[in-house]
């Protein structure tokens, strides 16, 4: 129960002064550096590889977007990613049996955070003068990059290539931001459209188990054999 007061104090005391949208997108990082955090957990990582794996998990996407955007990483500037994973990764060492039971809870905050963290990506891509196609782009990799490379670290086919719908929902975010857009609609009706359509996409599709068919082909095609 003391360590339990203790957590709870400490992120308070971080959220402390932000508006709705930060502590959602704050509660967002943590989801995702969560479960980077529990897959490198199952992989029997120690705290500081696991801490890694949670971090690339939460601002992989957004690194590389502002990289090839020519910024200045997001992380780089504001210093509290670093500490929200940390805080992930405390929460996973001080409540593990406890997490593993919210699968539910940590999907909806997924699903929230991956729905502003395109949004975010999108309105970044926009300001910086690129043509809606590449803004498109943009926002699903701000969104979908970090899993990719969570998996890479964790020995995993990245979970956008196993026809779960994932990237796909990013993509479906942003043809409705950008239909908004050309309908001229206010920025905020714009964001929000655009994000509840991720999480209304990614939970329809984990609700009613819909994927995206899988290409067949023939075990002779296998790259160690043609070689």
């Amino acid at each position: 129960m003391i360590r339990f007061i203790f957590f709870c104090n400490f992120t308070v005391q971080i959220l402390n002064g932000m508006n709705f949208i930060s502590i959602i997108e704050y509660l967002g990082t943590f989801a995702f550096a969560i479960s980077g955090i529990r897959l490198a957990s199952a992989k029997r990582f120690d705290w500081f590889g696991a801490y890694v794996v949670g971090l690339v998990t939460a601002i992989g996407g957004g690194t590389i977007r502002d990289l090839l955007l020519n910024v200045t990483p997001f992380w780089m500037l504001n210093p509290s990613y670093l500490i929200v994973t940390g805080l992930a990764l405390l929460s996973v060492i001080l409540f593990g049996k406890y997490i593993i039971r919210l699968n539910n809870t940590f999907f909806i905050f997924d699903a929230i955070g991956l729905g502003l963290f395109v949004v975010v990506g999108i309105e970044k891509s926009l300001l910086a003068g690129f043509p809606f196609w590449v803004v498109i782009m943009m926002g699903m990799i701000t969104g979908s990059a970090g899993g990719v490379i969570r998996d890479i670290l964790i020995n995993e086919v990245p979970l956008i290539f196993r026809k779960d719908i994932y990237a796909l929902a990013c993509v479906i975010g942003g043809l409705v931001y950008f239909v908004c857009f050309k309908f001229n609609c206010s920025s905020e009706i714009t964001q929000i459209l655009a994000a509840f359509s991720i999480i209304l996409t990614r939970i329809l599709a984990v609700r009613f188990h819909i994927s995206i068919p899988v290409l067949k082909g023939n075990d002779d095609d296998s790259p160690t054999k043609i070689l």
